[in-house]
């Protein structure tokens, strides 16, 4: 029997080809844009044609970092490919006309609510030691603007005097970060507008054990601490000393400047606090812009792109061993459920989360962020620098409200790209918020609940009635 080869009509053979080739030159362009393109950056498609023109960036970088440094190193992928709600910026001028204008009208109009008022003297720790009951007094502000409010500084803050002058100098936005023990790398901030690094102040707080890494690489010399010329690129870099610092444990020393940058600098209208392990890649003008002015709120932050309720970050805390001391970790939200903390449910809309991520927080300094940065960091140094934890805790009761924009995750992975902390062979994670030292660390475990007084914000949580 023979075999009959079939062979298809030459007419469709050339579709197939033009189909082919057709779809070629459709992905091709694509395909070459996701290769080369920035991978920091988070842009649909759907968007790219939509932004509007930003200025031109600096034509030269702003530093050149050695070879062996390793700056860039070690960035965490991208949990998610596509940003579902990228934020939107306007053009870069009108911002940069806009802000300097705001400046102005305030310099030259009175604020329209008073400042706080801060209480002073000298105490055994940096925020005064408060008790629960005492630190409570404070929550609500609302009729009493002339009571003075504990907001640290009961000790000394070694900074020196060129760099004291620097900061009090500092009258528009201010972009500050922290890098303590030699925990991260230096990185300048991407992005950013031609006017940028003048109309804005960019300072990077470190320490002694920073400081010397910095001089091995040649980076930062000794005597350029302390000095108008201690310039890496971007950032103005101010040295602490480490034996000078308020708490034993550098992440305590770093919030310090992480939420009480309105005191350090009391003369800024915005800052924005980026976390060491973030580089920027979007014009911090434009977030000031686009996520704090054009929302009218007065604060910016990421909401968890996991957790909802607070106690599901304190138990991520735990196990996953963020703060190892876990019995310390449960009388915290203890003390909290018994004063009032509940789990998140929509009655407090338009809060859309209890848990933020703050790596990078945007402020309006006002009366209204500058008490929930007090009231918060007076939490933090009565049990960890953990911030997450209180986050909620202080938002819901205090009085006034502070506006918050919680926006989606995906937004900060398009402002930013988060890297590794460099690895350390001693365990950079154990100490108290205060400076004491905790003991072994262990695993959470799974008490029993009845009788707690978080008995009945778990049953909330998990949509179980209470008995």
């Amino acid at each position: 029997m023979a075999w009959v080869r079939m062979r298809r009509p030459p007419l469709l053979q050339y579709k197939l080809l033009c189909l082919s080739l057709l779809y070629l030159l459709t992905t091709l362009p694509l395909a070459l844009y996701v290769s080369f393109s920035d991978p920091s950056r988070c842009l649909p498609l759907h968007r790219l044609l939509l932004l509007p023109a930003r200025a031109s960036p600096p034509a030269t970088p702003l530093f050149q970092y050695p070879r062996g440094y390793g700056a860039h190193k070690h960035a965490l992928p991208t949990p998610r490919a596509l940003c579902a709600d990228p934020a939107l910026f306007s053009d870069y001028n009108t911002v940069l006309q806009e802000i300097n204008g705001i400046g102005r009208n305030l310099s030259a109009t009175p604020r329209a609510s008073p400042a706080l008022r801060y209480q002073n003297g000298r105490r055994d720790s940096f925020a005064g030691n408060l008790s629960i009951e005492d630190r409570r007094s404070f929550f609500n502000h609302t009729d009493s603007s002339a009571v003075e409010i504990p907001c640290g500084f009961f000790k000394d803050f070694p900074l020196a005097q060129a760099d004291r002058l620097a900061m009090e100098s500092c009258r528009r936005v201010v972009i500050a970060s922290a890098i303590l023990n030699d925990h991260d790398k230096i990185r300048q901030p991407k992005g950013l507008g031609s006017h940028t690094v003048k109309a804005a102040c960019f300072f990077m707080f470190i320490d002694d054990g920073t400081q010397r890494v910095l001089a091995s690489h040649g980076i930062l010399r000794d005597e350029h601490v302390g000095t108008a010329s201690a310039v890496v690129g971007a950032w103005r870099v101010v040295t602490l000393k480490q034996q000078e610092l308020p708490y034993e444990h550098p992440a305590m020393n770093g919030v310090v400047v992480k939420h009480l940058l309105h005191r350090l600098f009391p003369n800024a209208m915005f800052s924005v606090w980026v976390d060491a392990k973030m580089q920027l890649t979007v014009d911090p003008l434009l977030l000031v812009h686009s996520l704090l002015v054009g929302k009218g709120v007065d604060m910016a932050v990421s909401r968890h792109p996991f957790n909802l309720h607070a106690m599901e970050e304190a138990i991520a805390t735990a196990r996953w061993r963020k703060w190892r001391d876990v019995d310390a970790i449960r009388a915290q939200m203890e003390a909290y459920c018994g004063n009032g903390l509940q789990p998140w449910s929509p009655s407090k809309l338009p809060y859309p989360s209890d848990v933020p991520d703050t790596a990078i927080i945007v402020r309006r300094h006002g009366s209204a962020s500058d008490l929930f940065s007090c009231l918060l960091f007076n939490e933090l140094e009565a049990f960890n620098p953990r911030d997450q934890l209180a986050f909620a805790y202080v938002r819901d009761q205090m009085s006034p409200k502070v506006s918050i924009n919680m926006f989606e995750a995906e937004v900060l992975e398009h402002i930013s790209v988060e890297y590794r902390h460099n690895l350390k062979r001693e365990n950079g994670g154990i100490g108290g918020g205060g400076g004491a030292k905790q003991g072994i660390a262990r695993m959470a475990s799974s008490r029993d609940i009845a009788g707690s007084s978080c008995e009945g914000y778990l049953m909330k949580m998990w949509g179980e009635p209470a008995e």
